[in-house]
């Protein structure tokens, strides 16, 4: 292993729109270190996931491959495919140091812990999300709170009732706990360099911030969801598709009862029957806010002890938040873009391209093969991703990467009220977005450069008729295309 590859800091955050960054476009959230992560590397403002539900995510980002080729598509899955290789695996047979701290959720944490795959992590500081339902024996978060806090996290989170409001505090969260335990595996002293998996749960529902960063936003002050009075008539074509949020309802003006029962379970998967978007806006930019604080943290960190130049840094969210659009809540089987497009960002100091921001289409899937290649390590055949090393070291062009991106939903997720098996695929080449309910006599077509907010479905439009067969051709041979042809080919015939 060559002394002169790279530390990695692989940050991903749940559940974070795309929007969410004020150098990206947001002047109504504060992201200080994020921006100097943008003002210092590449980010890329259309990044999409190859399924915008956590474990299917997750597996396609981490393997480099769809979800149609690793077929990890749902939530709760008893256990990883053996046959699938992870990217940290690969690192750790390089000679890389590899760590994890927080979720990983490749398989079911319902009996409270995860069964592991040969992940290649030396270090596993394992904690998928902060609430006390998890078995204490795994949970490092809670190991931390009552082993070196003196803090019960139990008694700590009974207060934790609501789906939206106040949260612990900050020096007690689960967000800090992450950079605590991160520092302290950067500081080990070792020979080679390291890949350090950072995942934090936040801003994952519920909404909880600490309350001093809740009390830095004021929801008046705030733009509401996307939202038109349509709304609610158009998603009741949707009741069969499996979702958390079922019914659509008015974000707009209805106060939150934090004493209503309705919120007090099940919070960070079953919305609400009703809640204020302001109100959640609110405390989801919170989240992120205390997130950027201690990522920053983090990299300040590096840099005081002379690793920050050599550490490759990289950034993004394994899928979106609804946050109200279209009188929708958390997530399931939609394609809207605050649900699949996601902040992804590269930074390496003196090696990657520092302030350029990218609209090329790009996907998640194409996360590993650029950690690879950027440390001169070999691709494997089955990777599905592409790399995007070119642009990030300014050899090919920053405004072009593949024509289309495609997510998928394969009867994901077993959270929802109503949840019959639903698959769905998207595609979008930039300007039309196509969305088919397979099995359902449903489909969504969307323009976004005339209708960014994509309140306008073309889907059953008989003017556009013949750009929609092309559409749906072209849907068809992408949608194929994430299937891998499996086996690498020795033989000649």
């Amino acid at each position: 292993m060559s002394s002169s590859r790279p530390n990695i800091l692989w940050y991903c955050t749940d559940q974070q729109r795309f929007d969410t960054i004020q150098a990206l476009g947001n002047s109504h959230i504060r992201t200080p270190f994020i921006d100097r992560l943008v003002d210092g590397g590449t980010a890329f403002k259309r990044a999409y996931v190859q399924s915008q539900i956590c474990t299917p995510s997750r597996a396609s980002f981490l393997t480099g491959r769809y979800p149609a080729s690793n077929h990890v598509h749902r939530n709760g899955n008893a256990y990883f495919p053996d046959g699938e290789v992870l990217v940290t695996k690969l690192f750790a047979d390089a000679g890389y140091d590899c760590g994890l701290i927080g979720k990983l959720h490749l398989a079911s944490a319902a009996t409270g812990s995860e069964k592991r795959t040969d992940d290649g992590y030396r270090l596993f500081e394992w904690s998928h999300h902060p609430m006390p339902t998890l078995d204490p024996d795994f949970h490092a978060y809670h190991r931390w709170l009552r082993d070196e806090k003196g803090v019960d996290p139990v008694e700590l989170y009974s207060s934790i009732r609501s789906f939206c409001g106040e949260g612990v505090p900050a020096e007690l969260h689960q967000s800090t706990w992450c950079t605590d335990m991160a520092i302290r595996f950067i500081d080990e002293k070792r020979e080679g360099p390291w890949l350090l998996s950072m995942n934090p749960f936040d801003p994952h529902p519920p909404f909880d911030p600490p309350k001093e960063y809740l009390d830095r936003y004021n929801p008046a002050n705030l733009p509401g969801p996307l939202f038109q009075e349509s709304d609610l008539e158009r998603q009741k074509s949707f009741r069969n598709i499996c979702q958390q949020s079922i019914n659509a309802v008015d974000p707009n003006g209805i106060n939150i009862d934090p004493e209503a029962g309705e919120h007090h379970t099940n919070t960070a998967t079953l919305p609400p029957d009703t809640f204020n978007g302001r109100e959640v806006i609110a405390a989801y930019y919170a989240m992120i806010e205390l997130l950027d604080e201690q990522f920053g943290r983090l990299v300040d960190h590096l840099d005081n002890i002379g690793q920050l130049d050599n550490t490759l840094i990289v950034f993004h969210a394994d899928h979106g938040e609804m946050l109200g659009d279209h009188g929708l809540l958390y997530k399931g089987c939609r394609f809207f873009e605050g649900l699949v497009h996601v902040p992804l960002i590269f930074y390496w100091k003196g090696q990657f391209q520092s302030g350029l921001t990218s609209d090329a289409l790009v996907e998640l899937v194409d996360v590993a093969p650029t950690l690879l290649e950027a440390v001169g390590m070999e691709v494997p055949y089955y990777m599905q991703g592409k790399s995007l090393l070119g642009m990030l070291r300014g050899d090919a062009p920053s405004n072009y990467h593949k024509k289309s991106v495609v997510t998928e939903f394969n009867d994901a997720l077993g959270s929802a009220k109503e949840s019959p098996p639903t698959h769905a695929t998207m595609n979008f080449d930039g300007r039309y977005k196509m969305v088919v309910y397979h099995g359902h006599n449903l489909g969504e077509l969307f323009d976004l450069q005339e209708d960014p907010g994509e309140f306008n479905n073309l889907w059953e439009d008989p003017n556009v008729i013949e750009l929609k067969s092309e559409l749906l051709i072209r849907h068809f041979d992408a949608v194929m295309a994430t299937s891998s042809a499996g086996i690498e080919r020795t033989g000649k015939f």
